[in-house]
């Protein structure tokens, strides 16, 4: 597969260790993942991170609702290595527009990644705000679009079109992965990158796996733990 694959999330040691195994090309990580691993202090947990992965792409977000203090957050984000892309929503908590935020970063030679994006539209405005020779990411929630009933595969293709016309060089990234199988609609609607978490980076041994051992290494399973339980249904 051509796409690249990259780790969700913000637990150090599991960030490290799939780094070390070299199985992803990448990492994301956002607020709420920083809260459920229990991140304390946020620079000194982004230092230790670039410090120790100095060769793949990073994303860290920035915290603040204000655009202009958005900004200072993204300068002092990205001066913590080349590798560092900073995480800039589409709009602040009030629905405003944060492409001026993303103009003035990525024309500092700084590189975003425009998250929390769900529409074509939302990516052309990302697009246009983007200088055209900094590198930069363009993040779509597919398995949230997914959330809704809606098959996102189109949607990511029409964002690559719009890629692909308006600013080649910046990668569109299928986020909030919900399943190893999301890994291949991703590659097949065009996108450059897929973040997944390390609990479904766990399931790649799974793929080509015969189906027939897999049923039956399931029932034993199912056998096991009723028998461990104890569970009597014939007296």
């Amino acid at each position: 597969m051509k796409i690249k694959i990259f780790a969700d999330g913000a637990n150090e040691e599991e960030m490290l260790k799939v780094y070390h195994q070299k199985i992803v090309t990448g990492f994301t990580t956002n607020p709420s993942l920083m809260k459920k691993a229990g991140v304390k202090d946020y620079k000194g947990f982004a230092k230790r991170i670039t410090s120790q992965i100095p060769d793949l792409p990073i994303s860290f977000e920035v915290f603040s609702d204000d655009l202009n203090v958005m900004i200072k957050e993204a300068r002092i984000i990205g001066s913590l290595g080349n590798n560092v892309y900073v995480k800039i929503p589409i709009t602040n908590t009030k629905g405003i527009s944060t492409a001026p935020v993303i103009h003035t970063l990525s024309s500092e030679g700084i590189k975003v990644n425009v998250t929390a994006v769900f529409t074509p539209e939302q990516t052309k405005t990302a697009l246009n705000a983007l200088s055209p020779d900094i590198s930069a990411i363009i993040s779509v929630f597919a398995g949230r679009i997914s959330d809704t009933g809606i098959n996102p595969v189109p949607i990511m293709k029409k964002c690559k079109e719009y890629c692909v016309t308006l600013r080649p060089h910046a990668e569109l990234l299928w986020a909030s992965c919900r399943e190893l199988y999301s890994i291949y609609e991703a590659e097949k609607s065009g996108c450059d990158i897929i973040t997944v978490p390390n609990a479904i980076l766990a399931k790649l041994p799974l793929i080509g796996k015969d189906l027939t051992q897999y049923s039956l290494e399931t029932v034993r399973g199912f056998f096991a733990d009723a028998s461990s339980l104890g569970f009597t249904i014939i007296s």
